[in-house]
């Protein structure tokens, strides 16, 4: 059904290695201060359980929901444990495996690439530590909750939380930064993700968070898709007799009370439902068996979130497709990001401007950059358009290396960034809706390729 074209890219090297850097945020094209926006404040509001914590760390909220951060309020991330092709990677429970070794050569952990291939630019290639420093601990650190305290082969003392190591991003320059990884879940063939550690949600039980590209999204334990209805109020429901044979209510338990946001409304005696801000809560008969959006398609319906992802520039557009919902710029054309992690021991992600270009170029243009930007231009931003928020942001790029460009650097481009990764159009994509580029690369775009920006994914649940 999908008519996206496919490129499997047997000629790009096997996802090999991150290049030199120092982080580059003083190169963007707008800048921004430490504190929130005022439509950040608005949207980060997703209540958290009260967790301990040793003194030196905080609770920051961020577009990935509430982040334990340091005391400078800098997100700390896991690298949880990863099941590839050829073995696992990422970090077992209690054993650190970031260190500061330069790895030279590939590990084989994704098929089909052989192991001991030798990386590009090892001159200036930086080490795990060197990207992801280890939240390191005090001899005389007191381990408290879930907080432990584990030592590093080189014998230092590193932080834990639930025997996960913890580490900062030097992809985060202010607090509520979540440039280093994201909550989101991808394929069996994507590379171990880091991602940001937080306390618990505030959830009743039986519900559960699906973090998504539009928000975080309500769902039950189930993983099915919660609603609410713009007719009802907290104590009163629109959706009788015949509105049930395609709609059931979120029935709490006997026992359940009211707890902040969450709230009971008594459908007729002794069943109770839940209300979440004033809403009560329902599934939809369509999609009971996985998260969806199909229900919010029947007038006055909605998706239930605890909190919205940052707005995209009011320039964008959102395009129907065959299969759901496009991000698409101001003439409709599909918005795509470029996903990119090498095949190495430490599995990092090569898809930040600072990163070697050598797999995106070869992806894109066969290492040709000008064959890049004909088949994949950067989205440009126009003079009169301003960075809104943190996750869209308007970058400096050098179109000829890819790489963030000095504020009066010749020939700089002014683009569209997703969390200071420039987005793109697909010059194979002729009109509105259209999705030719979407899953172009190593594994449908997974670990070196473009995916289209989906706002709504309605065949492929999980893209999103």
């Amino acid at each position: 059904m999908k008519s996206w074209f496919k490129f499997n890219c047997a000629s790009t090297l096997p996802l090999l290695a991150l290049a030199v850097l120092t982080p580059t945020s003083s190169l963007t094209a707008d800048e921004s201060d430490s504190s929130l926006t005022a439509e950040e404040s608005e949207l980060f509001t997703e209540a958290y359980r009260d967790v301990p914590m040793p003194l030196e760390f905080r609770v920051e909220a961020t577009p990935e929901g509430p982040v334990f951060a340091d005391a400078n309020g800098k997100t700390l991330y896991s690298w949880p444990q990863h099941k590839l092709r050829n073995g696992y990677s990422g970090e077992a429970k209690g054993s650190p495996a970031c260190y500061d070794e330069v790895l030279t050569v590939t590990a084989g952990l994704m098929s089909p690439y052989p192991a001991g291939i030798k990386l590009p630019e090892i001159d200036s290639r930086l080490s795990c530590t060197d990207l992801w420093p280890p939240v390191l601990a005090e001899a005389d650190a007191e381990e408290i909750g879930k907080w432990t305290v584990i030592q590093r082969r080189d014998a230092t003392l590193q932080w834990a939380y639930d025997e996960q190591p913890l580490y900062l991003s030097i992809r985060d320059q202010q607090p509520g930064d979540v440039q280093g990884g994201s909550r989101r879940r991808y394929g069996g063939d994507s590379p171990a993700m880091r991602v940001p550690v937080g306390p618990p949600s505030l959830l009743p039980p039986g519900f559960a968070i699906k973090p998504t590209s539009i928000g975080r999204m309500l769902t039950s334990d189930k993983n099915e898709s919660v609603y609410s209805f713009e007719g009802d109020t907290a104590t009163s429901s629109a959706c009788e007799s015949k509105c049930l044979a395609n709609w059931r209510p979120v029935v709490a338990p006997a026992l359940a009370r009211d707890q902040g946001e969450w709230s009971l409304f008594e459908r007729s005696p002794g069943v109770l439902q839940w209300v979440f801000r004033g809403k009560p809560l329902y599934t939809h008969l369509r999609d009971q068996s996985s998260w969806s959006l199909e229900g919010s398609d029947s007038p006055g319906w909605h998706n239930v979130f605890t909190q919205d992802a940052p707005s995209y520039p009011e320039s964008f557009t959102q395009q129907p497709s065959l299969a759901g919902n496009v991000l698409a710029d101001s003439s409709g054309k599909t918005i795509y990001r470029y996903n990119c992690g090498e095949d190495t021991a430490d599995q990092l992600a090569c898809d930040h401007p600072d990163d070697t270009q050598v797999y995106r170029l070869a992806m894109c243009g066969a290492g040709d950059a000008l064959k890049c930007l004909q088949h994949w231009p950067y989205l440009i931003a126009k003079d009169d358009e301003i960075s809104t928020n943190r996750t869209w942001r308007i970058v400096l790029i050098d179109p000829l290396t890819g790489r963030f460009a000095a504020p009066d650097q010749d020939g700089a481009i002014r683009v569209w960034s997703y969390r200071d990764r420039p987005v793109t159009t697909f010059g194979g994509d002729n009109q509105p809706g259209d999705v030719n580029g979407g899953g172009t690369g190593e594994w449908r775009g997974q670990r070196n390729g473009l995916k289209a920006f989906w706002l709504r994914d309605d065949y492929m649940n999980g893209i999103l």
